[in-house]
């Protein structure tokens, strides 16, 4: 079986766009997919196996001053610096159709990846093939401070990237031999724990687990990565990563720095095809 992991990283993942792009050229198709944030998301295309459209919201719609801003942040009927309802509802319902039933034939598993606010702990909750309305990625996406709470099936949600950045493990617990990983940040990176989120740390402090989780996400991530970069040279994942994302902020929204990222995950899946059927095919 194969997985395919993809992290978050919300503007950053459409380097992750391009390499799913030409997966789907290549009719390369996990049998598994796990996804965070907007590694999430992105991942519905790809499973409905509509080429191309990830790359017009990310050309297109993510400029948009509709996408996001901040004065979606202070909207006291939104409070995300994303316009929620857009993105999650308008945009696949009436400006870019999503394929819901070719979603409802994928043969797979989907995850969407969550945090338990109050648990602090990860949870993996397979998405809905008809949920319109996206509950599950909006709470998949909910940076601490940029995002509300959301409160489904009598839980509190945020982001899973805080607890779980790169959840390649689930697609192993799956049954997957063969996971094909795509990261967000270049080799070398390591995350650190910043201003914004030793402050989120605060203001969730009554949230005692998920704010001890905050400030643990940095060691948590790079431990991850050097888990994922051993097991790479053992041949046991594949991995697909952007050689530089200096400057490119998660809320990166100029056109020109997208279809760059686009681009350039696929040009590096072309360029690495061969290399991936060969471990495909071990």
């Amino acid at each position: 079986m194969l997985g395919l992991t993809l992290e978050g990283g919300a503007s950053r993942s459409v380097y992750s766009c391009g390499v799913m792009d030409v997966l789907l050229e290549e009719d390369i198709m996990a049998d598994v997919i796990v996804g965070v944030s907007a590694g999430a998301a992105f991942s519905l295309s790809y499973a409905a196996r509509q080429h191309g459209r990830n790359r017009e919201v990310a050309l297109k719609y993510m400029p948009d001053k509709r996408y996001m801003g901040f004065k979606h942040l202070l909207n006291p009927k939104n409070r995300s610096i994303y316009n929620l309802d857009f993105v999650f509802y308008e945009l696949p319902e009436k400006l870019l159709p999503f394929d819901y039933e070719a979603f409802e034939a994928y043969h797979g598993k989907i995850f969407g990846v969550l945090t338990d606010i109050e648990t602090g702990e990860a949870v993996y909750r397979e998405l809905p093939r008809d949920d319109h309305k996206c509950m599950y990625l909006r709470a998949s996406c909910a940076l601490p401070l940029l995002f509300p709470i959301f409160e489904l099936d009598g839980r509190k949600y945020m982001d899973g990237g805080i607890v779980d950045s790169i959840p390649y493990k689930k697609a192993m617990e799956e049954g997957c031999d063969k996971n094909i990983v795509v990261l967000t940040r270049e080799v070398g990176y390591k995350k650190t724990t910043d201003r914004s989120t030793a402050f989120a740390a605060r203001r969730f402090r009554h949230y005692e687990e998920f704010s001890d989780k905050l400030l643990k996400r940095a060691d948590m991530y790079n431990t991850k990565i050097a888990e994922l970069e051993q097991l790479e040279k053992e041949g046991k994942v594949f991995i697909f990563r952007p050689d530089d994302t200096t400057g490119i902020a998660r809320t990166e929204s100029d056109p020109k720095v997208l279809e760059m990222l686009y681009n350039k995950g696929a040009d590096d899946a072309r360029r690495r095809m061969a290399e991936l059927k060969e471990y495909l095919s071990k």
